[in-house]
């Protein structure tokens, strides 16, 4: 996907492993260049990939990404607020770092990012967030009240922006995932989410890549929270 002036151009955060990763992946394929964000990820043999470490809780973090892109690649049509942290425990036992930590990557980090970012886009563009189901069906076997404060924010920004820009040629949105192999979610517990979903399935990477694909091409569809979740958001 290319013009005159170039490919298209993704920004992705938390592109070193798991869903980052193969957003990376998705993302070439579609033939965009990508600017490949995280704390520590090594840099790219593609020279269409720029990678570039940081930690985006930092807002000078969120306009070097912005900036670099710009720089090498002229331009920037997408952003994926992919860099998250998912802390579960029981609501009274969070310690004051695991509020602040997630507050950091999950809030701070998407408006650090999405901020200057739509500045830049200048020929419209379109933002998309992965956020998590849990934000909307709570289920007792996994206390994630941190989770439902930051992605369950995620997914209101997502509407408030998309209506924002939209005559702007900017659309935003998000994709909700439900329990996803990644390495976030290790063997020995993945029975155990299984269990948790309708289809008695977890989700794999290339689920969420497909999802988030599906909306890049799909014009017609801004404000819509995607749910990629084998039914969970839908009841039990």
């Amino acid at each position: 996907m290319s013009n005159e002036y170039g490919p298209k151009v993704a920004l992705i955060t938390g592109a070193s492993q798991g869903i980052g990763a193969g957003l990376v992946e998705a993302y070439r394929k579609l033939g965009f260049a990508v600017v490949a964000n995280s704390r520590n990820i090594a840099p790219s043999p593609d020279p269409l990939v720029l990678a570039v470490p940081g930690d985006v809780a930092d807002p000078a973090v969120g306009r070097r990404i912005v900036e670099l892109a710009l720089e090498r690649f002229g331009r920037i049509d997408t952003v994926v607020n992919n860099a998250g942290i998912f802390i579960a425990k029981p609501f009274t036992e969070y310690t004051a770092e695991d509020y602040a930590r997630t507050i950091a990557t999950n809030v701070n980090g998407f408006f650090n990012v999405t901020q200057p970012a739509i500045a830049a886009m200048t020929e419209g563009g379109h933002v998309v967030s992965i956020t998590t189901t849990l934000a909307e069906n709570v289920d007792q076997n996994v206390p994630s009240v941190l989770a439902a404060l930051t992605k369950g924010g995620l997914n209101a920004a997502t509407k408030s922006l998309a209506v924002e820009y939209a005559k702007k040629g900017i659309r935003v949105n998000a994709v909700s995932p439900g329990f996803i192999k990644t390495p976030l979610n290790p063997p020995e517990i993945r029975d155990f989410l299984s269990g948790l979903v309708p289809t008695g399935a977890m989700g794999e990477i290339a689920d969420i890549a497909e999802a988030v694909t599906y909306l890049e091409n799909a014009g017609y569809v801004t404000g819509e929270i995607l749910h990629v979740d084998g039914g969970q958001v839908a009841g039990h």
